[in-house]
């Protein structure tokens, strides 16, 4: 049986508060906000669950659609990993504003807002991940996604990998974790970091840091810019840790040049969701 052209559709997109971000260009400022007025209109009345992404400090949220929440990871089976130049998410210790950018995703979102060494941001001779978009650089910060199935299914790329044939309708959970790039061998290796292991019959990735504060949950939705204008009609239980951890860039470019996700670049960002009617309220 095949997908429906529905969810075809959407696993070629990435994972894909009341806090509006500063604006440092008008123009794309002005497109931002003509964005999120086009997000508004096309999902008011119209069914759709709470979005992602938010500021994980702001409990608000005023959308009625409630699901359930999905399972722990550890009996769930990873499905997927990527990850987003900048935070998609703000709050924690990732709430600077990095810009508009170009108002499709690239050189926006927030960044690591603690301090780094000269060392650890001393440039790399190449810059990891490059594409047509961007590259990575020592200093930078990454949102990385680890994405859970409770379909039987085996890591792969994209959201497709964690659908199958004789379910397409999972409950479906992502660990979000973000870290900053340094260039200190002694960091976190990203090689490590996205290992894959079978823990009780499910597909985990054991080495997702539990050292960086308690996650804040709540239930949203995929991201990735594609839905700027649209909403997200998939339903994510998420789990994204406060605080950032610093990785290896070196192993985040070797990483890049091969893995099973076949990941090769940083994605862009979806804007952060302001509209609480688009936010479910966070239960502490």
């Amino acid at each position: 049986m095949k997908l429906p052209v529905l969810l075809m559709t959407l696993i070629l997109s990435p994972f894909a508060c009341g806090i509006t971000p500063e604006s440092s260009d008008t123009g794309a400022a002005s497109r931002i906000e003509e964005q999120r007025a086009n997000l508004a209109k096309a999902t008011e009345n119209a069914g759709f669950g709470p979005q992602s992404p938010r500021h994980i400090g702001d409990v608000r949220g005023e959308n009625p659609i409630r699901f359930s929440t999905a399972l722990s990871f550890s009996e769930m089976n990873l499905c997927n990993i990527h990850f987003h130049k900048n935070a998609e998410h703000a709050g924690g210790e990732f709430t600077q504003y990095a810009g508009d950018g170009d108002g499709h995703g690239f050189q926006s979102g927030y960044v690591y807002t603690g301090k780094l060494t000269t060392k650890e941001r001393a440039p790399v001779q190449s810059a990891a991940c490059p594409s047509a978009h961007d590259a990575l650089q020592s200093g930078d910060t990454i949102e990385v996604h680890y994405v859970f199935s409770s379909a039987q299914v085996t890591p792969g790329p994209t959201l497709g990998a964690c659908l199958s044939e004789t379910n397409i309708n999972p409950q479906l959970r992502v660990e979000a974790q973000v870290f900053v790039l340094v260039n200190d061998e002694e960091a976190l290796d990203f090689t490590d970091l996205t290992a894959i292991e079978t823990e009780s019959g499910y597909q985990q990735a054991p080495n997702i840091p539990i050292d960086t504060g308690t996650p804040i949950a709540y239930a949203g939705s995929t991201t990735g810019p594609s839905y700027n204008e649209a909403g997200s009609p998939l339903q994510v239980s998420w789990s994204v840790r406060p605080s950032v951890a610093k990785v290896n860039i070196g192993s985040v470019a070797q990483w890049c040049e091969g893995n099973v996700f076949n990941e090769d670049h940083a994605h862009g960002v979806r804007n952060l969701v302001v509209n609480t009617k688009l936010l479910s309220p966070i239960e502490h």
